[in-house]
C-alpha cells in the first residue's frame, strides 16, 4: 500500500515538474518596461505564450496602470474597472487560460495616443510548439525558466522514493 501511494505521489510530482519547467516569465517591454511610445506588438511578435507563463508589467505606479480589457476595449482604448485595475508598479499576471488577452494603460490617453497596449495569444500547453534555440540576450532576466521548481520537485521525488 505504501509503495502504491508513493508511486501516485511520484507521478503527480512529475506532472507538476513538467509544468513548472515549461513556464516562462516575460517582462513586458523588456528593459523599457510598461511605458509610453513603445511598440508592444513588435515586442510580442517573436514570443510564444503558453498557459502557465506569466507576464510582468514594470512601471512607475504613480504614472501608469494595467487594465485587462476585451477586444473592443483594446481597439477603442476603453478601460473598464470590471476586470480590475492593477497599480502596483510590478504587476504579475499568470496566463491561466488559452486565447487572446488584451491589456491597456487606463491613465489619460496613454493607450490611444502613446501606444500603451498589448495583445497576445496564449496557447494551451498541449499545443505549444517545440522549443526553439534560445537566442542570446543582453539581459538574462528577460525569460526566467523556473529551474528552482524543477530542483525542489526532483528533490521531493527522490525523498518520496526513499520513504
Amino acid at each position: 500500500m505504501s509503495t502504491s501511494h508513493s508511486n501516485i505521489i511520484f507521478m503527480a510530482t512529475l506532472v507538476v515538474l513538467a509544468t513548472s519547467i515549461s513556464a516562462k516569465e516575460y517582462i513586458v517591454g523588456d528593459e523599457s518596461g510598461w511605458t509610453l511610445d513603445f511598440d508592444y506588438q513588435a515586442w510580442a511578435t517573436d514570443k510564444v505564450f503558453i498557459v502557465g507563463d506569466t507576464l510582468v508589467f514594470n512601471y512607475a505606479s504613480s504614472t501608469h496602470n494595467v487594465m485587462k480589457v476585451n477586444g473592443t476595449g483594446f481597439q477603442q482604448c476603453i478601460s473598464s474597472t470590471s476586470n480590475g485595475t492593477l497599480t502596483s508598479g510590478r504587476d504579475v499576471i499568470s496566463l491561466q487560460t488559452p486565447g487572446r488577452k488584451w491589456y491597456i494603460c487606463g491613465v489619460g490617453k496613454h493607450c490611444e495616443l502613446r501606444k500603451m497596449k498589448l495583445v497576445i495569444t496564449v496557447l494551451p500547453q498541449t499545443m505549444a510548439p517545440a522549443p526553439s534555440p534560445v537566442a542570446t540576450s543582453t539581459s538574462p532576466k528577460l525569460i526566467v525558466p523556473t529551474v528552482y521548481g524543477f530542483i525542489v520537485a526532483l528533490f521531493g521525488s527522490v525523498l518520496l522514493l526513499l520513504v
